[in-house]
């Protein structure tokens, strides 16, 4: 069975949890994805769910960028997850790992990272999902 992490943002749980069923439904095992942090214990809890988030992109075969359209920007995607497709390429090109990165759509020219995404997508070192059949 094969491995997901979905990465994108957590204040978008009901579009995290059709992400999940769409690749549940499709056979594949999901490790991680984006959860809210409880707000009072938030400095307490982050830093262990952010190591294990980068912990289960080391274990992945695919890493999915869940980049659904987000306060009126198309594509959006934020630092942390940008850090996390980074973190992800950077396990492909130093360490040879095997892990699909697939971003959910070509984000807007305004999302910061755009002329990266654009890049990467030019290289082959990412793709755009395509639905499977």
């Amino acid at each position: 069975m094969k491995k997901v992490v979905i990465a994108g943002s957590a204040k978008l749980q009901n579009e995290i949890n059709h992400w999940k069923e769409i690749f549940i439904n499709n056979h594949y095992k999901v490790l991680d994805y984006p959860k809210v942090v409880e707000k009072e214990r938030f400095m307490e809890l982050y830093p262990n769910v952010h190591r294990n988030f980068f912990d289960y992109i080391t274990k992945t075969d695919m890493l999915f960028i869940m980049n659904e359209d987000k306060d009126g920007k198309i594509g959006y995607i934020g630092a942390e997850t940008f850090a996390e497709l980074a973190f992800g390429l950077a396990q492909k090109l130093v360490y040879n790992k095997k892990i699909e990165l697939v971003i959910l759509k070509m984000p807007s020219e305004n999302i910061q990272c755009y002329e990266e995404i654009k890049l990467w997508l030019k290289l082959g070192w990412i793709k755009l999902y395509e639905e499977e059949k």
